[in-house]
């Protein structure tokens, strides 16, 4: 069973077909699919699914913790299931491309008191941009 599937479980979630699919589509390390692609994913194991299902489905999941809805710019938002693993992105600029990152030390201790406003800070969202290697190749 996927780590996801155990954490939904492990919160009472009531699992259906369609909710166990979109999570099992969402397993693995460096996922951050959009929903239309977990839509179309989802179709190859449960052809009956709806797209607004898989909207609905990813919705429940963000607001109860389990998956991240990363934003990259204008393009679509991206879900990520690495929610309990504390990590940053690193977004290729051209094709979009996402991994995840997990730089040594706090990013918190490079923002001094006097930057922080006041501000009693809860977390903290890096994201790193560049071209994957793929990208940087192409003249």
């Amino acid at each position: 069973m996927s780590d996801l599937l155990e954490r939904l479980r492990g919160r009472g979630w009531r699992m259906t077909a369609q909710r166990r699919v979109v999570a099992e589509v969402l397993d693995g390390d460096h996922v951050h699919l959009t929903a239309d692609e977990v839509h179309a994913r989802a179709v190859g194991k449960l052809p009956e699914i709806s797209r607004a299902t898989v909207y609905n489905t990813l919705g429940e999941m963000v607001s109860l913790g389990e998956v991240l809805e990363v934003s990259t710019d204008r393009r679509a938002k991206r879900y990520d299931p690495n929610a309990h693993r504390p990590h940053h992105h690193l977004i290729c600029g051209q094709c979009g491309a996402i991994r995840d990152v997990h730089p040594a030390g706090d990013p918190l201790a490079d923002l001094s008191a006097e930057e922080r406003y006041g501000f009693t800070v809860s977390g903290v969202e890096v994201t790193y941009r560049g071209l994957c290697p793929s990208c940087a190749e192409t003249p």
